[in-house]
Formats: structure tokens, C-alpha cells, sequence
């Protein structure tokens, strides 16, 4: 949990207790009801009813750690649910520290990780509800969220997880991204590891989850599986300096879906660095916000292309600008050799090699 923590109490043991908290998480926001204020300022004296202030830190803070009864946070965020991937965490504190509860966004929020993190730190004990969790088994919203994997269909991690937590067989296949998402020493007994995408489908399992930057090609396998998209991909680009952004975006979505590859695995772009700073890759850059990854000539010089060409190396000086910055910037191999949109815009894709 990075981002801002709201911590709210309303007796003066809460205050306590908050203030232990923010001696080891410095950049919470302690408030408190202003009856109990005293001369230091380490707190956000309120006058306003809990009710309305809750109201306002749920919509500012990404983590809201509430030292008062259960009941009564229960009560007050009830009105403000919306969705368990925009909620903010939240935490559940007693009068006298017992107790750290996991109230709110356990998984996508961030809860439960500080929800432990909160009760090692006052020795408390920490209450996690969530099946995974207490099972032991796999997060299905959280797998690879540590290295920025994306959810292709989130529609599906509430039946999936169903399956994952009740022990029914699970097939898993990944030809992309970090390897070492699961942390134990062995993955469940209900779940499984296959070598190919066929065998999802030639198995019987319940559920599949799915770790590829390929495109699924079976509508019957996508239906019972969770796609995870790793960034696993850098797109070389050679440009003119006419070359648009809407130009850029067609060429990658006719080759990726040509080769049947998942844009959403898409890591970076990368391109000879021409300082243009307002031309059409800088703002396909920031409208699709895909890191751009630039280099200069002597770089790209040095990197062995299977396609050099004449033409580049005549106007550019070197023999080659979107397969040398693809294999420069992802340290990997080249799975899409260089391909042309005349006249401005060539393509080439190379994979990272995670080992």
C-alpha cells in the first residue's frame, strides 16, 4: 500500500492508537473528533458528524484505517460502495488495538496485505475473511498484479475464483511474464500446470487461468478462463516525421491481430530518438499511455538485425531503426521481423525473455 492512508478515530484511545500507527506509516492523516484536541499537530481536528467525514476521506484516500466499532463503519461506508476495483481499503481497529479486520477491498484495494501490516505493527491480531487468503491458494484478482500484469476479462475472476477456492480442478498455461507469481513451494493440489493452450481445452477442468500475450483462439476456453496479460512485448518503431498517431495505432493493431497477439501485452514502444518532441509517436505515447523508450544512433548501431536496410542507413545513418530499438529495449528476441506501411511507418515486435 503507496498510496494515501486516512486513519479516523473518535475516543481518545483511537488517538492513541493513531498515533503509534503514524510514528511507523509517517504519511497518514491522522483526524479526529475536535472535543478531544489537544495542542499537537499531528492531527485534523473535525467538527463535522463521523458520518460526513468518512464520506470525504472514502473519496480521497486509497486506504482508510477506522479505529471504532465494526457496526458502525459498516453503517457509515455502506452508501458509499460502488465497485470492489475503485474502493478504497478498509481497515477496522477496536478501542484497545486487539484486532487489525480487513473490512473493505481486501483483494484489488490492498486490505488484507495492510491489514498484516498494520497488526505487526501493533501487535495485534489480523483478521482476513477472504477464501483465498484463509485457504491458502491462489488470489485469482491478484495473480501478477506485482508486475503490472493486466485482467483481460475481469467478468470472469468471480466464477473462476469460485472454482480455485472449492478445489475443483484448475488448469493453468503461461508463455509469457514473470515466472515466480506463486509464492509457496508448490502450487494447490486442485491446480494444475499445462504445457500448451490445447491442453486447457482436451483436459476436464473447471476453470483455466491464462498467462499469455498470445490471443486465445477458442471462444468455449475463453468463456471458463482468466487471461492474464503480462507486459511482455516492445514495439520497434521507424517513423517519418509525418507519421501520425492514428497511423501508428493501425499499423500495431493489423499486426498484432494478424499474428494474434494481445495489445493489452504490449510493455513499450521504442524508436531512434530524431528530438521531436511533438510529433505523432510522442503523442501515440501519451494517448495510449505506452512508454516511449528512445535511443540514440550509436546504440542501435551496434544491435544485429535479420532485416538491415539500405534506405534507413541512407537517410538515418544506421541499418536499422524498429528491429534494433525492439531487441535493444526488451533485452529479448524478435518474434516480428520489421514490417512496412509504406510510406512513413515500419513495425517490428520482440519478446523479453523472463528466463
Amino acid at each position: 500500500m503507496n498510496g494515501s492512508i486516512g486513519i479516523i478515530c473518535i475516543t481518545k484511545h483511537g488517538i492513541e492508537i493513531a498515533r503509534r500507527l503514524k510514528s511507523l506509516l509517517p504519511t497518514a492523516q491522522i483526524f479526529a473528533q475536535s472535543k478531544h484536541s489537544d495542542s499537537q499537530g499531528d492531527v485534523t481536528w473535525f467538527d463535522e458528524s463521523a458520518s460526513s467525514l468518512v464520506s470525504k476521506v472514502f473519496k480521497t484516500h486509497e486506504a482508510l484505517i477506522c479505529i471504532f466499532s465494526l457496526g458502525a463503519v459498516i453503517r457509515l461506508i455502506s452508501p458509499l460502495l460502488s465497485d470492489k476495483k475503485k474502493d478504497p481499503a478498509v481497515l477496522v481497529i477496536d478501542d484497545k488495538a486487539n484486532f487489525v479486520i480487513s473490512a473493505l477491498s481486501g483483494h484489488l484495494g490492498g486490505a488484507n496485505a495492510l491489514s498484516r501490516k498494520v497488526a505487526d505493527l501493533l501487535n495485534a491480531q489480523a483478521v482476513i475473511t477472504t477464501a483465498a487468503d484463509v485457504n491458502e491458494t491462489i488470489a485469482v484478482d491478484l495473480l501478477g498484479r506485482e508486475f503490472n500484469w493486466t485482467i483481460e476479462n475481469f467478468e470472469n475472476v468471480t466464477k473462476v475464483s469460485a472454482y480455485v477456492v472449492n478445489e475443483d480442478r484448475v488448469g493453468i498455461f503461461q508463455d509469457s511474464g514473470e515466472k515466480d507469481w506463486w509464492k509457496g513451494s508448490k502450487l494447490p493440489a486442485n491446480i494444475t500446470l499445462v504445457g500448451t493452450m490445447e491442453d486447457l481445452r482436451t483436459s476436464e477442468f473447471k476453470a483455466c487461468l491464462i498467462i499469455s500475450d498470445r490471443l486465445v483462439p477458442y471462444v468455449e476456453l475463453i468463456e471458463k478462463s482468466v487471461i492474464y496479460r503480462p507486459k511482455s512485448l516492445v514495439v520497434g518503431v521507424g517513423f517519418h516525421r509525418d507519421t501520425s498517431a492514428e497511423e501508428i495505432r493501425k499499423g500495431m493493431e493489423e499486426v498484432f491481430k494478424e499474428k494474434g497477439l494481445a495489445l493489452d501485452s504490449v510493455r513499450n514502444i521504442s524508436s531512434l530518438n530524431k528530438n521531436d518532441p511533438d510529433g505523432g509517436l510522442k503523442k501515440f505515447s501519451e494517448m495510449f499511455k505506452i512508454p516511449l523508450e528512445l535511443y540514440d544512433k550509436t546504440l542501435l548501431a551496434k544491435v544485429t538485425v535479420p532485416n538491415p536496410s539500405q534506405v534507413v542507413k541512407k537517410f538515418e545513418g544506421i541499418p536499422s531503426v524498429s528491429e534494433a530499438s525492439a531487441i535493444l529495449s526488451s533485452g529479448g528476441d524478435l518474434i516480428i521481423p520489421k514490417h512496412k506501411f509504406p510510406p512513413n511507418l515500419t513495425l517490428a515486435v520482440a519478446k523479453i525473455n523472463f528466463g
